[in-house]
């Protein structure tokens, strides 16, 4: 259950950008970014409890990042192989129940598995959920979603007459999660990339210069501390 005193924000999304620049920056290769990105999210993730963060977001891979090198793609699939073979007692044993969402049949059976062990050997902490987006994009999910929804039309389990927008939810990835209350996006850039379309729709943002090797503890405090302080009308008028 949520605290109702707590002002701040309940889930916390983030697009995790600018690690290839930042080890561009020090003269180093892309994937040296990506690996310092990996490490940041620890830090990220054991300061939620601290500050009344119950559920967080991380986009680690989109749809669209196949466009890259192979070589980088490659990395990176490494990459996530190796921080979940890493990361997951030490997840497990701080109470961080660990979901994946985006579509998982282009992924390497064996991340997959991996993926598949990590949500079973997490599956009952409930100090923070983590839920890290891989081969993600918001208008595939929707698309996903739709296909799932107009089958079970088709099959009789669902009268066209009773769609509505509390329906398609319940067929998104995210479908036991609460929408987002922020989304942040590091490194400058001040656009949502096809990230929770349809879950956003009425999160505040939050859109800062740092990029993300670099983004710590103290200044994820203080963009939690500064939601505190935000109207949030929903569409309607202050009475």
């Amino acid at each position: 259950m949520s605290n109702p005193a707590h002002t701040g924000p309940r889930h916390v999304a983030i697009i995790m950008d600018g690690n290839g620049r930042w080890a561009t920056q020090r003269g180093r290769p892309r994937l040296f970014g990506h690996h310092a990105g990996a490490r940041r999210v620890r830090e990220i993730v054991e300061t939620c409890p601290d500050i009344g963060v119950e559920y967080l977001t991380i986009f680690a891979f989109s749809t669209e990042n196949w466009k890259r090198t192979q070589v980088e793609v490659a990395g990176l699939m490494s990459l996530f192989r190796r921080y979940i073979t890493k990361e997951a007692r030490a997840l497990s044993a701080f109470g961080v129940r660990v979901r994946f969402i985006g579509d998982r049949v282009r992924l390497d059976p064996k991340l997959v598995n991996l993926m598949d062990e990590l949500e079973l050997l997490t599956s009952q902490n409930t100090k923070v959920h983590l839920t890290i987006a891989l081969n993600y994009g918001g208008r595939d999910e929707v698309a996903r979603a739709t296909k799932r929804l107009a089958a079970d039309v088709a099959a009789g389990r669902l009268h066209p007459e009773n769609v509505d927008e509390e329906t398609l939810p319940k067929y998104l990835d995210t479908y036991v999660l609460p929408d987002p209350d922020l989304v942040i996006r590091t490194s400058g850039e001040a656009r949502i990339s096809n990230f929770l379309l349809w879950q956003s729709a009425y999160a505040e943002y939050e859109f800062i210069d740092t990029l993300w090797p670099d983004f710590a503890r103290a200044e994820f405090t203080a963009l939690c501390a500064n939601y505190g302080g935000r109207e949030r009308r929903f569409g309607g008028v202050k009475a």
